[in-house]
């Protein structure tokens, strides 16, 4: 199994200095490279080509020189120091900064720690994880800790498009880690008609759902050993204590790349997870086919509501 290099993106915040350990880690598991990435924050650079153009790039190279002394003082001891020597230092936001170094240098993975933030500190400001998780282009790994080893890795699928990239996903870097792989999909209840008395029998349709999965998604898993199961509850709540009483060491979860609109008046099960990160969490990047309508399994699956683990 041939694996490509590796960008981690890195502040001087100990979440970073733990990815950063992570991604190295990984890297080096899998035999490729990783690099370091620090999207510099160029406030003073802007002012200056406004205020004193001709010393904005004094400015912005003065900007960069600080920035790489605190991240490479917060990382010093954590890392190899070649890896080190290496560490990019780029003006302008994350996303930008961490997709285009991606494509600099044909990465597969991006590596982020993950931060916790209050409901308000997202509206505000938002999470480099989320932002980042809504435009990266490969799989994307927030992690929470450095853990001894990966032992296990849960991965939540749905009936959807994203289960087979998802679950190839999740079987190579259970491979990578010699780990367990559990497969788990999520079936919410039928939802009530606002006013209604009337009272739904669940049995047609769980069963309807777990026909499916039998035959559209457990058999693109090709790995020796996994399991699959199925639980009922709200995906989320469902997803997350799966995740702590199997105590798993990666969560890997599918994005649909679902519109900025949408996520606002839904919300997002792999956006919910990023925020309590109850594990390190692997996103794997899903985008629908350019003006390809619904598959019939996915018309099926949203009439119904079946949902699990999807953005």
């Amino acid at each position: 199994m041939t694996w490509k290099p590796m960008v981690i993106g890195v502040d001087a915040s100990p979440e970073a200095a733990a990815a950063a350990a992570f991604g190295c880690w990984t890297a080096d598991a899998a035999q490729t490279s990783c690099h370091l990435v620090h999207a510099a924050h160029d406030a003073w650079s802007a002012l200056a080509t406004v205020e004193l153009p001709e010393r904005a790039r004094e400015f912005a190279q003065a900007t960069q020189e600080q920035a790489r002394e605190q991240v490479l003082h917060a990382l010093r001891g954590t890392v190899p120091a070649a890896v080190l020597e290496r560490l990019i230092i780029r003006p302008g936001r994350a996303p930008v900064v961490l997709k285009q170094a991606v494509a600099d240098v044909g990465a597969e993975l991006l590596v982020l720690g993950g931060k916790h933030h209050s409901a308000l500190g997202r509206w505000l400001a938002g999470s480099t994880s989320l932002n980042v998780a809504r435009t990266t282009e490969v799989p994307l790994l927030v992690t929470r800790a450095v853990p001894a080893q990966v032992r296990r890795i849960l991965v939540a699928v749905d009936l959807s498009q994203a289960a087979r990239p998802t679950l190839a996903a999740a079987e190579r870097y259970a491979e990578l880690f010699c780990a367990e792989l559990r497969a788990l999909s999520v079936f919410e209840p039928l939802p009530q008609i606002p006013g209604s008395e009337t009272t739904y029998d669940g049995t047609e349709y769980y069963r309807m759902l777990e026909e499916q999965l039998e035959r559209d998604v457990w058999p693109l898993m090709k790995m020796p050993g996994a399991e699959h199961l199925v639980r009922y509850g709200m995906a989320v709540e469902t997803i997350l204590r799966e995740a702590t009483e199997w105590q798993a060491d990666i969560l890997v979860v599918g994005s649909h790349g679902r519109g900025w609109a949408e996520r606002i008046l839904m919300g997002s099960v792999t956006e919910k997870l990023l925020n309590h990160l109850p594990t390190s969490v692997l996103v794997v990047p899903v985008r629908a086919p350019q003006g390809a309508g619904p598959t019939k399994a996915r018309r099926r699956h949203s009439r119904t509501q079946a949902v699990a683990a999807h953005v």
